[in-house]
């Protein structure tokens, strides 16, 4: 395809397609993979006694507890199954080991498709795309360990009766569902609080607190390319978001979140449809990368570049 593609052709983008029987299988077979592998990092960690090997184990689970979160995102937008109450009842327990409640992020989510290069746009993972590239940023954002605790905070507020959606409004019917995942929450982690007085504080350890260290950073880096170091003054999709080609292996593990500029495009349709998709956005989005190596190679150079400009300002 050539940048004299057809106006049809350009319009394919945003083409709306509905789920099909397969397309469910297929996501089917993604829960399924990513369940397996987090038993795969649970053995490890728990019944090997080699020290790399758990470690192994460990890093195995995180990286399941960030893709579980991808998974969710698919559910998000209803284009996984195509009954509409199998996404709750898959997405919700997806995102239990990082506290993400599925309709809350649900609507904080949407919001963000709807308001994408506007003032108005808030995603519920709150790096803000539109500050400045530096190294103090990234690393502050990759260890943002805080939303753990401020997921906790609405645990307690969904509790008390005291939590309300403060990002716009929501239906009654949508605050709860937010209130009651918020509220079950409760439930693993007093059943952690459990084991851990029982004297199986490791199994907590192994299986939860230390893969969480490895989940967290590893999320914000899925996240990063978005939106980053593109036009966040604009409302077109294809000059405010990239997309990345990818390997194989990349597009499983993001479940098509390099494909960004196509799912904002189409974002009902499947995430395993949109690779098909990927070379009308070559011809003519404004920020797409070959491979996650290159983008990360440009963050690197902005911030190193940044960094230069600040210490010849005389800034610390």
């Amino acid at each position: 395809m050539t940048p004299d593609a057809s106006t049809a052709s350009r319009e394919d983008l945003f083409r709306r397609a509905k789920v099909t029987a397969a397309d469910a299988r297929v996501f089917t077979a993604k829960l399924i993979i990513a369940y397996g592998l987090w038993g795969v990092g649970v053995v490890l960690a728990l019944f090997v006694e080699a020290w790399p090997v758990r470690v192994l184990g460990v890093m195995l689970i995180g990286a399941m507890y960030a893709h579980w979160l991808e998974l969710q995102h698919q559910c998000l937008h209803h284009s996984a199954f195509r009954r509409a109450r199998l996404h709750r009842l898959a997405g919700v327990p997806l995102g239990v080991p990082m506290l993400v409640s599925y309709s809350h992020y649900r609507v904080r989510h949407l919001q963000h498709h709807r308001y994408l290069g506007t003032d108005q746009d808030s995603e519920f993972f709150g790096f803000d795309s539109r500050q400045p590239v530096t190294w103090s940023a990234l690393i502050r954002e990759a260890l943002a360990f805080g939303r753990l605790f401020g997921a906790m905070t609405d645990i307690v507020r969904c509790w008390a009766g005291a939590w309300s959606y403060d990002v716009g409004q929501i239906s009654p019917d949508r605050e709860r569902e937010v209130v009651a995942e918020y509220r079950m929450f409760a439930i693993p982690i007093l059943g952690a609080v459990a084991l851990a007085a029982l004297g199986h504080g490791e199994l907590v350890l192994w299986v939860w607190l230390l893969p969480l260290l490895v989940a967290v950073p590893l999320h914000f880096l899925v996240e990063l390319p978005e939106h980053i170091m593109c036009d966040n003054s604009s409302t077109d999709v294809l000059n405010n978001t990239r997309s990345i080609t990818g390997s194989w292996f990349s597009t499983w593990y993001t479940n098509g979140n390099n494909l960004h500029i196509e799912h904002h495009a189409a974002m009902v349709v499947p995430i395993n449809q949109l690779r098909n998709r990927h070379d009308i956005t070559l011809v003519f989005a404004a920020h797409t990368s070959p491979s996650y190596p290159k983008f990360f190679r440009a963050i690197a150079q902005e911030a190193s570049a940044n960094a230069r400009a600040a210490r010849s300002r005389g800034e610390p």
